[in-house]
């Protein structure tokens, strides 16, 4: 039995760590097993990639490179993580994904959704989420939630219209895959969005509330 493969997006400082960290702690409450990865990251290589795309140091880095990056890290967690625990049957919750990239690289630094595509038909060989769960908050909002963005974050960095872009993508993303994307207003407290989350995907059968 193929396992459940559960992402979570949306823009800087929306609270989507945190939001994903009250997830896990529900899940071990109610003992539901998962497994829990995050993107760029989630094996030794793919990390290292992670390192090198957000140092702040690294200000040179073509937008190409960038999204090659995050393709080459994608590749690496897929094979070695994410498809070997799903064909096991397991529950695999990933901080961040595809619409990553088709959000920050395709739409927000203009390369476009046929050319993130094209470099990730290596990575994905037609793979997709099963859910995904989006974020929706502002960028202005979350960033004035969240106190600023941070110093040593190269993306962080990027600039208001560079996130107002990256939020607009979300948007279009989720209008145009409706069938996948759960989109969940995170305007409210942490408890109200952690709720919010729960439901959702109790009600796409992800896994059953109060076990």
């Amino acid at each position: 039995m193929k396992g459940r493969f559960i992402t979570f997006e949306g823009c800087e400082g929306v609270g989507k760590s945190r939001q994903i960290q009250l997830l896990k702690n529900y899940l071990d409450e109610n003992g539901i097993k998962y497994y829990f990865t995050r993107e760029p990251g989630g094996t030794d290589i793919s990390e290292k990639i992670r390192n090198i795309i957000l140092d702040k140091n690294n200000s040179e880095m073509t937008d190409e490179c960038e999204a090659l990056l995050y393709a080459a890290a994608r590749a690496q967690l897929l094979k070695q993580v994410v498809k070997p625990r799903l064909d096991c049957g397991e529950l695999v919750l990933c901080d961040r994904f595809i619409d990553s990239s088709f959000a920050y690289q395709g739409y927000a630094r203009g390369l476009g959704a046929e050319f993130v595509a094209k470099i990730n038909d290596y990575a994905l060989k037609n793979f997709t989420p099963d859910y995904t769960v989006f974020l929706n908050l502002p960028p202005e909002l979350a960033f004035r939630r969240k106190g600023g963005a941070d110093a040593g974050d190269r993306l962080e960095q990027s600039g208001t219209a560079f996130h107002d872009k990256v939020y607009a993508a979300y948007l279009r993303l989720a209008e145009e895959n409706p069938g996948r994307f759960i989109v969940i207003d995170a305007s409210g407290t942490k408890e109200q969005t952690h709720a919010k989350i729960v439901a959702a995907l109790a009600e796409k059968g992800v896994f059953k509330v109060g076990l």
